[in-house]
């Protein structure tokens, strides 16, 4: 088919088995039949050849990625791009907080591609250049990035053998892809050769047939972390390592309690300190220097007169009195479950969750810089498109005039969701027209972040005295939904209610979000009816559940932890287990512990953690291991000591001296089984594990002493 010639020419050659696309300009474009027929879906086609100055212009690599949609894009070039030398491109807008999902989503690509993990780049959290992306939360990534990037690559291997083919002038199916070639007939093509750095253009089918686990070559695998060496010799620059052309340090002035505003500045001595520069618009009041100790020098410098807050401010010994009253009303009344009789037992109890901080190793942090109208942000963030949202409607921008990048983030927890650091950066800059960097100090992370919501979990349960469970209520108030339905079965009343309340400290996502609050409520009320029961906690258990995959985990920690129902007790020792699931993965934790009531600070040892985990088919061994762990480590803390103290409106152990979190000394033997299901499909692994170590502590505490603790953390910290 020709048209005229002064436009454009398309001409195809039928062939028996394949057709060949020819465009002046370019090289002969061979495509099989069968796929070239599955591309047009059949009917009618109509080539229609304008002028090239008529045409629409076809964006650049670059437009193309803008991450401006909210939608996934189908087109193959918006996820991959392979360069001229074969180095192989991939873009995500998930971004590296210490989980290793660079090293995990770079292994997907390698498997369909069929290259070596080092021929893999990725581009991440960057808006100009990557897709759309909600951000790195919810245990998200291995289960809804890794299957996209998979059926990208594997779209993209598909298009690279027809491209052979065509060189080659041989059918598709003798093209054979591998180590970054095209081979057929003893002929090898670079894959750099056959793109010549274009763009991949094509477009992904929703049913791209990807790789099944049981094929797997680089997925399944230890891989060592992707840029592993730069961490550990410090070469990576984190936000706070960045320098910028003409950049200042900036402070912000902040209020001495939650709710005070700013009725005066006398800011005069803070403007004498020599490279100073003084900073007010609107509500927001702060320093900027040439180096951080002189910004800390004129932040101090500053004379503010603050007001009161509006409310008095809730103490923390006040705390859980205050949420119940604040309560949201029960959506429907609880119904009555009978009174314990001969033949079953009925227990109540309230549990209680302290507020914690998310106490990254990195505070909050970012560069801002502005170019005209032009905002450029270089922040720790696990929402790089949620930050660009965040700060275009705070500067009534477009999205497209501002452009956020993530450098890899040292940790977040869920704690890095929001953009107050960022806007901040970005007002100075604006104000003083000059690269800012601000971070945010210790106490500034655990005044002015959000911290885990506390809680308050009532249940009322019912069980035979066979350990059947019969009737089960339980309510949150507060700290959330996650993980509040319960896995056992319940034979007769089942109601489970969520009652949001009015938290006096900011509050948002944390590791597990509710999870660990409820598994921590309910693994408790279990263990306490399998006790007065005198059954085994662990039978009971398996009486009550039908899950295979969680019933898999129990089994398989019971083959690691010897369980006997049946040991002679020993005093100040005791054994506590927990299980759970939540967003696709399973986990079982059993632990023994150690009790020394002379010492007040730390009055119980763990001796020893094994931790049974199940989330589908295993990515990477090494990594999930150090997830898990890493996850049990954290959990000590909540489990143990952490709880922010507050009152008169502030903090009251802000700094790592005051607020205790795990230390090398309190981390016990620990050992992770891990079961890989390849029938199953991968799901996240950087959050479950840790719902399990708080009630399983708390069962053992139980087992060594007799006392049934209901509140987290199980010892309040000294202040």
């Amino acid at each position: 088919m020709n048209g005229d010639r002064s436009d454009r020419t398309l001409a195809l050659d039928l062939e028996p088995e394949r057709y060949e696309l020819r465009e002046p300009g370019r090289e002969p474009w061979l495509v099989d039949r069968r796929r070239f027929l599955k591309t047009l879906g059949g009917g009618l086609l109509i080539l229609v050849c304008g002028r090239a100055s008529d045409a629409a212009p076809t964006p650049s690599a670059t437009q193309r990625r803008r991450g401006d949609g909210r939608t996934e894009p189908r087109a193959l070039s918006a996820w991959l791009h392979i360069d001229q030398d074969g180095q192989i491109t991939a873009y995500t807008g998930k971004v590296e907080v210490g989980q290793n999902v660079r090293t995990s989503l770079a292994q997907a690509v390698a498997d369909e591609l069929r290259v070596p993990l080092a021929s893999i780049r990725m581009v991440m959290g960057d808006t100009d250049r990557v897709p759309f992306d909600m951000g790195t939360f919810g245990s998200l990534s291995t289960p809804r990035m890794a299957p996209l990037l998979r059926r990208a690559a594997a779209a993209a291997r598909e298009l690279l053998a027809d491209l052979a083919a065509t060189r080659l002038g041989v059918l598709r199916d003798q093209v054979v892809i591998s180590n970054g070639t095209a081979t057929a007939r003893g002929q090898s093509i670079p894959f750099g050769e056959l793109t010549r750095g274009q763009e991949l253009d094509a477009l992904i089918d929703e049913d791209q047939p990807t790789t099944p686990p049981e094929r797997w070559t680089v997925a399944g695998r230890s891989e060592p972390k992707v840029d592993g060496v730069a961490f550990v010799t410090g070469r990576h620059r984190f936000t706070s390592d960045l320098k910028r052309p003409g950049m200042l340090y900036a402070r912000v002035l902040r209020p001495p309690a939650y709710g005070a505003t700013l009725k005066d500045l006398d800011d005069r001595a803070a403007r004498d300190v020599p490279g100073a520069f003084v900073v007010r618009d609107g509500d927001l009041a702060a320093v900027a220097a040439p180096d951080p100790a002189t910004a800390a020098r004129a932040l101090r410098a500053l004379r503010a007169e603050w007001s009161s807050p509006a409310t008095p401010p809730v103490a923390d010994s006040e705390l859980f009195e205050h949420l119940i009253r604040t309560a949201e009303p029960p959506r429907e009344p609880l119904n009555p479950i009978p009174a314990s009789d001969s033949d079953s037992i009925r227990l109540e109890a309230r549990y209680t969750i302290a507020p914690i901080a998310h106490a990254p190793l990195e505070p909050r942090a970012a560069v801002a810089e502005w170019n005209g109208d032009q905002l450029t942000v270089w922040a720790g963030t696990q929402r790089p498109f949620g930050h660009r949202q965040e700060l275009a409607r705070t500067f009534n921008l477009p999205e497209s005039q501002i452009h956020v990048l993530v450098p890899d983030t040292g940790s977040g927890y869920g704690g890095k969701h929001t953009a107050e650091c960022a806007i901040e950066a970005a007002r100075i800059a604006r104000a003083l027209r000059r690269p800012v960097q601000l971070v945010w100090t210790r106490e500034e992370e655990f005044a002015w972040a959000y911290s885990r919501p506390s809680g308050v979990i009532d249940i009322t349960a019912r069980a035979s005295r066979d350990g059947t469970l019969l009737d089960w209520q339980m309510t949150n108030i507060n700290s959330g939904a996650a993980g509040l339905d319960t896995p056992y079965l319940v034979r007769g009343i089942k109601q489970i209610a969520f009652r949001p309340a009015q938290s006096p400290l900011r509050q948002g996502s944390y590791r597990a979000l509710a999870s660990t609050a409820n598994h921590f409520a309910r693994e408790s009320m279990i263990d306490e009816l399998a006790r007065c029961l005198e059954l085994d906690p662990l039978a009971v258990r398996l009486h009550n559940l039908s899950d295979e995959r969680l019933r898999g985990v129990l089994t398989a920690l019971r083959d690691h932890f010897p369980w006997d129902p049946d040991r002679p007790p020993s005093p100040g020792r005791g054994r506590g287990l927990a299980c759970g699931h939540d967003k696709g993965s399973c986990v079982a934790t059993a632990v023994e512990i150690e009790v020394n009531s002379d010492q007040a600070e730390d009055p119980i040892r763990i001796l020893r953690v094994v931790t049974a985990f199940e989330c589908g088919a295993i990515v990477n061994p090494d990594h999930l291991k150090s997830q898990v762990e890493g996850c049990l480590i954290q959990g000590l803390g909540g489990a143990l000591f952490e709880s922010l103290r507050f009152h008169d409106g502030m903090i009251r152990n802000g700094r790592f001296s005051r607020y205790r979190v795990p230390r090398f000394s309190d981390v016990p033997a620990i050992e992770v089984v891990l079961i890989d299901r390849k029938d199953l499909p991968s799901a996240g692994a950087g959050e479950i594990p840790i719902v399990a170590i708080a009630p399983a502590i708390a069962n053992a505490l139980h087992d060594a002493t007799g006392q049934r603790r209901h509140d987290l953390p199980l010892f309040q910290p000294r202040t």
